[in-house]
Parts: C-alpha cells; structure tokens; sequence
C-alpha cells in the first residue's frame, strides 16, 4: 500500500541527516516508464516555498520522472538561497537516475525559514537513488512525516490498474489544500490533462475540505504520476472516482493524524442554496475555536453553531435553521429542539449536521477539537 502498488515506480526513504535526531528524512519516487505523465495542484498562498515555485514550472511541462521530498525543513522564505538549493537537488537526482531536471519535482517539509543543509542532503540523493526498490513505498511514506505520529498511504484498484499514495499532515490544516506533501501514483495509461482533471476535481472535495487548525501552507504539494506500465486505459470517470477515493482515504487520515487532537469532527452542511454556500458554513463551523473547546470537552454546545453559521454570507433564515449533533436534533427551527442530554460524545467521531433550509446543496468539511496539547505541540515546534 502506497506509491508503489502501481507497477513502473519505485521508491526509497532514507536518513540523510537533514533532522537532528537521525530519523529517516529524504524520500525519492521515481516513475519507471513507459509513460511519464503528470499533474500536480499547490498551495494558494501567497508566500509560496522553492520547492513549490520549482515544482510548478516542472509540472507546466507534464513530465516527471522522479520526486524528491525531505522532512526536517521547509525550504520556505530563504530567499534566492532556497531556490538554488531546490534547483540543486532537482539537478543531482537527475545526474543520478540519468533523467532530465526539469521532470523532477522537489517537495520539502518543515520548519519555515531555515536553510537545508546541502552537505547533508545531496549525498543522501545518491542514497536514496542506491535503495530504490519496487517495496519502498512504505518507507517513503516514513521519511516525509513531521509532526505525525503514523505514515499515511492509501490504495485503490481498478480494472487491471492501481492507484496509490502517501501523505505526510497533522498541523497547519487548511483550505489551500492544508499543509501536506502527497505523491499519487498510477500504473493506468492516462494523459497528463485527464490526470489533471481528476487530481483537481479529487482535491476540490477532500484535501480542499480539511480544515484542522485554519492555518494555510507555504508547501503544499499534491502530484498525480502516470506510468502506464499497466497497458490498460481506463474508463474516465471509473478512473477520477479512484483518484477521489484514494485522496478521501489520505484526507481522513490527516484528520485522524491532527496535531493534538482527541475529537475528529465531521461538518456536514445541507440544505444550502449552492454548494459555496454549503462550504462557506462549513468553514465557520469548522474554525470556531470556541466550538472545537467545547467539543473537546464534550460539551454539545449547539449554540456555537449557529452563531458560526451567521457570520456567513450563505442564504438562510435564522428561524429555519437546524443542527444536530451526533443524530440528535439539539436545535430546531432557530431554536431549543431535542435534549443536548442525549448526545453521546464518548467517541471520537464526532458528527455536526448543519441543515440551512435554503436549498438543495451540500459540502462536508472535517475538522478536529483545540486541545492542550495542541497548544504545547505548536509552542514547541522550533525547538
């Protein structure tokens, strides 16, 4: 399960010493052939990383041979440093594998403002290149982790072809596409603008929704590879519908995985006039922070809701609105419905159904409680 359940890729994760405590902190996929296409979609923020503003230019060209992702720094706002220590990596894996740089992307993840340590770096290049193996999905998954407590890897299969992936996430999860590195590979034969399609569409209603802490990226990186080697084309929408399954699958994971919690919660939004609207309450729910204490403490505080869902544009009338927790209708029509009392919150899962009455759109947006220990996580993390 991950990167290399299709055929045509292999894959290594090593420690080159870019961390301090020696874990394992350089991962390399590389796309075998005998088709090479790919697509990829990016953080939307401003303050973009190197690697991301690399990685954009590669893909333009709908190539790519190989990845290169590190753990232990983001490469994020180190200036023109940055950009030529991703041009440099990009060039040793090519130098290595004996493929152009400009079909290697270059995803990192870290701590932002520090420059990588090249002299640690690029020799691991050439020891992750030594250690590629049709098994090394699973430690690929494991050099990319941060702050997460489990890798994160994820399969589908089709009709003779497979889709797989990993996904590294646990902290600043927000729209944006939430602070990850996902590499998703298929040994389907499909085109770089049919790979597009589906990766866009797949991440519009699962990486898109995550939202954990509000707090968006300078590295997200989601790319899709295709290496064909499976000789089969598949049916397009059969193929989209398992590239959103495998990003659904890693999405959930991201939650489970979210730095500190002890609640994943599930938005659900119906009744909106349109499914921005759905999204935009979803949000505000989602980034309540008053809402996600209470949660935490198991309190089924309904009213935190609605007073979330009225700082919104989103069509609606105050005394139509109803909300449920975990199947109990707690509010009905703008006010008391049945008794908070009966609201089972021991387990982990917890579920808010937001009905507007305005329409017949929905969106479902996945977010956590704000814990103690998100707090001491985040307060910490530099050091």
């Amino acid at each position: 399960m991950s990167v290399t359940a299709a055929q045509g890729f292999t894959a290594a994760g090593i420690a080159a010493g870019i961390k301090e405590n020696g874990k394992a902190d350089l991962a390399l996929v590389v796309n075998n052939g005998p088709r090479k296409a790919a697509a990829g979609v990016f953080t939307s923020n401003r303050v973009k990383a190197a690697p991301v503003l690399w990685s954009e230019q590669v893909l333009k060209g709908g190539l790519v041979s190989a990845v290169i992702l590190n753990s232990g720094g983001a490469n994020a706002c180190t200036g023109p440093q940055g950009f030529q220590d991703t041009h440099a990596t990009a060039e040793r894996v090519a130098e290595v594998l004996q493929v152009n740089a400009a079909e290697v992307a270059v995803a990192s993840t870290g701590l932002i403002g520090v420059t990588l340590p090249m002299d640690r770096l690029l020799p691991g290049v050439d020891k992750a290149a030594a250690e590629l193996s049709a098994h090394g999905g699973e430690k690929a998954a494991l050099a990319i982790k941060t702050t997460d407590s489990v890798h994160k890897t994820a399969v589908v299969e089709g009709a003779g072809w497979t889709v797989g992936g990993m996904a590294k996430g646990a902290g600043m999860l927000a729209p944006g596409l939430a602070t990850m590195l996902v590499v998703l590979t298929t040994d389907a034969e499909v085109e770089a603008p049919a790979l597009d399609a589906a990766l866009r569409e797949a991440t519009r209603t699962t990486f898109d929704r995550v939202d954990s802490d509000g707090c968006m990226s300078t590295n997200d990186t989601v790319l899709l590879l295709a290496s064909g080697a499976a000789q089969v084309v598949p049916e397009e929408g059969e193929f989209a519908e398992a590239v959103r399954a495998v990003c659904a699958d890693l999405a959930r994971q991201l939650i489970g995985d979210a730095e500190g919690a002890s609640k994943d919660i599930r938005v659900d939004v119906v009744g909106a006039a349109s499914e921005a609207d759905a999204v935009e309450v979803g949000r505000s729910i989602a980034r309540n922070n008053l809402l996600k204490c209470a949660l935490h403490g198991e309190d089924p505080n309904w009213g935190r809701v609605l007073s979330a869902i009225g700082t919104t544009s989103a069509a609606f009338e105050p005394d139509r609105l109803n909300v449920a927790i975990n199947g109990v209708w707690v509010c009905r029509n703008g006010s008391v419905g049945e008794d908070r009392e009966g609201v089972d919150m021991r387990y982990r899962e917890v579920v808010i159904t937001a009905d507007l009455a305005a329409g017949e759109s929905a969106a479902t947006i996945w977010t956590n409680d704000l814990t103690a220990d998100y707090i001491h996580e985040n307060s910490a993390y530099s050091s």
